[in-house]
This record gives structure tokens, C-alpha cells and sequence, in this order.
């Protein structure tokens, strides 16, 4: 019998499956942080979770609203200085993948949380890139999640806040000192991969009942499709159980019930 679950909540499940229990993740709020969790939860109880605020080897109850949320210093092994964070363990090349959320994303996986619009005269400013510009850069490899549209999956992004390849496709090429860059993204319909050779993102996976043309769509350019297109795996039940329970969990204890 095939349960019962939404869009998101197979995005987020799917998220989680890609880290493994022998990872050093540099964690991003919201969707990241959800699907992060997850995993540690679930199928990774040893993956060390690492937050901007200094937090290592976090381990929280409910998923926190910011990077200074206390329930992140509260669950941690330990918290160091964000300069340490940033200076020892990112560039020092300790964390094996950076996990992203964005506001726009383009076909060369160059994220924007800058701005919507002209620099100049923005229709909209967005929070900024925080730590994400160095986390794409020095993380061995960054996973991204986001929900798919043609709001967020636009050709060129606004600007380019935190590098994936490039306008190009090129921007990594013969740099040996920084991470290999984004190795997949995570959508509430399908993955996506940057092709070997072009770096532009090809959608390898198709979620259960997701068609091609739902994601040609929701996607702002002429989207490529793997030739060996495969079909993402349902979530289990307990997948399902223990990220409704966090869920409801975190959000009791945001509302103070």
C-alpha cells in the first residue's frame, strides 16, 4: 500500500537521504537545516551537524529559526568563535559538504540571496549570502534544496551571491585551493546534477508522479533530462513519522505551547 505524503515533504526526505553518517555538514537554515536533521534522525545518528554561530556536532530537539537560535548551543558538543568556524574548520577544509537553501538558483547552480531585480533600484532585497559564499567555496562539495518554480529556477540569476560555476560554467576550472561546488540539487520535484562536462544541471530523478513537462514548467530555461532518467524512491514510513514529529515538534516550541 503506497503512503500518503507531499511534495515537500518528499524533498525534504529526499535532502536527508543524500547525507551519509560519516559526514561533516556545514548546515544552512530552513530546508537544509530541515532535511539535515532528518538524517541525523533517521539513517546518519553520527553525521556531525555544524552551524555559522560556532556550534559543533549540534544535535537539536527542534529545528531552530536562525543561526542564533539557543537551542543550537544548548544541543552542541561545543561552540567555538565564528572566526574559528570560519578560518579552521571551512578553510582549513574540515567539512565535507555545505548544505544550501536559495532564493533564485540559475542552469550553472549560481545561487542569489541578495536581491530581486536591478542592483540599483532592487524590486526586492533579500538577506544577504551570510556564510554561503565561503561554504560553496571551501566545502569539498555543497548540496542544495529548493522548491522548484520559475521564480526560483531562472536562467541568469539577479546576481550572483554565492558561486556555483559561473556564468559560464567555468568558474571552477584550474582552481585547485577550493571544493569541487555544487554535486546536486534537491527539489520538491525531482535532482538534478551538473552535467560532467558543461556544468549546466541536468535533471537525473524524477519524484513519484512528477512528469517531464511539470519540471519544463516550473523551470526558466530549456531544462536537459538524463538519458538514464530515474524515478526517486517514495519515502518509508519512518522517514515520514519522525520528520512529522520534529516537525510538530519545533512548532509547538516556536509557539510557545
Amino acid at each position: 500500500m503506497s503512503l500518503e505524503f507531499t511534495s515537500s515533504e518528499m524533498m525534504s526526505i529526499t535532502a536527508a537521504r543524500a547525507l551519509n553518517n560519516d559526514m561533516t555538514c556545514f548546515v544552512g537554515i530552513g530546508l537544509p537545516s530541515e532535511a539535515a536533521n532528518l538524517a541525523r534522525l533517521t539513517h546518519a545518528p553520527d553525521i556531525t551537524l555544524i552551524y555559522e554561530s560556532g556550534t559543533l556536532q549540534t544535535r537539536p530537539d527542534v529545528l531552530p529559526l536562525s543561526i542564533g537560535d539557543g537551542e543550537l548551543c544548548e544541543s552542541a558538543l561545543t561552540t567555538v568563535s565564528v572566526p574559528e568556524m570560519f578560518r579552521y574548520w571551512l578553510q582549513g577544509g574540515h567539512i565535507s559538504v555545505g548544505f544550501l537553501g536559495t532564493a533564485q538558483i540559475d542552469r550553472f547552480a549560481n545561487l542569489n540571496t541578495t536581491l530581486i531585480g536591478d542592483y540599483r533600484e532592487p524590486k526586492v532585497r533579500l538577506p544577504g549570502g551570510g556564510g554561503a559564499p565561503e561554504i560553496a567555496t571551501n566545502a569539498k562539495e555543497v548540496f542544495i534544496t529548493v522548491k522548484h518554480s520559475k521564480r526560483t529556477f531562472v536562467k541568469d540569476v539577479d546576481f550572483v551571491t554565492t558561486v556555483g560555476f559561473g556564468r559560464d560554467g567555468k568558474a571552477r576550472d584550474n582552481v585547485p585551493n577550493i571544493g569541487k561546488g555544487p554535486t546536486v540539487v534537491i527539489t520538491d520535484l525531482c535532482i538534478l546534477k551538473p552535467d560532467p562536462e558543461t556544468k549546466e544541471l541536468v535533471v537525473t530523478s524524477l519524484h513519484p508522479g512528477v512528469t517531464r513537462d511539470d519540471v519544463i514548467e516550473a523551470t526558466g530555461w530549456e531544462i536537459r533530462f538524463a538519458d538514464q532518467l530515474d524515478t526517486t524512491p517514495e519515502p518509508t514510513a519512518q522517514e515520514l513519522e519522525v520528520l512529522r514529529d520534529l516537525k510538530a515538534r519545533t512548532k509547538a516550541h516556536h509557539s510557545g505551547q
